[in-house]
């Protein structure tokens, strides 16, 4: 009986753990998507200027970076795709680990919506570029995120082991996010 309450309790710590870390991940994309370009003041001001700038043409963006001559455009390319893919992937592994209906195309088709919300309000924010591209990326990298729950519990075959694997490479991500901000300063 004693170590039924244990592991109750080491559940109960996982799941806070999971759910804290999980709501900074939220509240970093939140920086990143709406206030990496400008404040929060800013963005409440409504006297500022707005840049909008919006695709709407599957894949232009991506064949611009991809055919463009420029080194820095290729390097901002680069980061923009990859970005766009890694910072979805978490989500893809959340939804799946906090959602009893595991299907891949259900988790996917909410991160297609989070993902297409996400750009409507950088577009009437006048934050950011609203491009389909953005969408498809992060599509893609939810995906990945899916597919990486998926796969841990091929190999593990037990979603409590994989509930413990995910707790510590949140725990490991959340340590580079800590250091990425607070050591490099990354400006986002």
């Amino acid at each position: 009986m004693k170590n039924g309450s244990i592991m109750n309790k080491q559940e109960r710590i996982e799941t806070v753990f999971l759910y804290g870390v999980f709501i900074c991940y939220l509240l970093f994309l939140f920086k990143l998507l709406f206030l990496s370009r400008v404040s929060l003041l800013d963005l409440l001001n409504n006297q500022r200027t707005l840049d909008r700038s919006i695709n709407l043409i599957p894949f232009n963006s991506i064949k611009e970076y991809i055919f463009s001559n420029s080194a820095t455009i290729k390097n901002f390319a680069f980061a923009n795709v990859v970005g766009n893919i890694v910072i979805f992937i978490p989500l893809g592994t959340y939804l799946s680990l906090f959602k009893n209906d595991k299907r891949v195309i259900t988790n996917l088709q909410f991160i297609f919506i989070v993902s297409l919300f996400i750009e409507i309000i950088q577009g009437l924010l006048g934050v950011g570029a609203s491009d389909i591209d953005d969408i498809i990326l992060n599509c893609l990298g939810g995906l990945v995120g899916i597919l990486g729950y998926k796969f841990l519990l091929f190999i593990l075959r037990d979603e409590k082991k994989v509930r413990t694997a995910i707790t510590i490479l949140s725990a490991i991500g959340l340590l580079v996010l800590l250091y990425l901000l607070f050591v490099v300063r990354l400006r986002l």
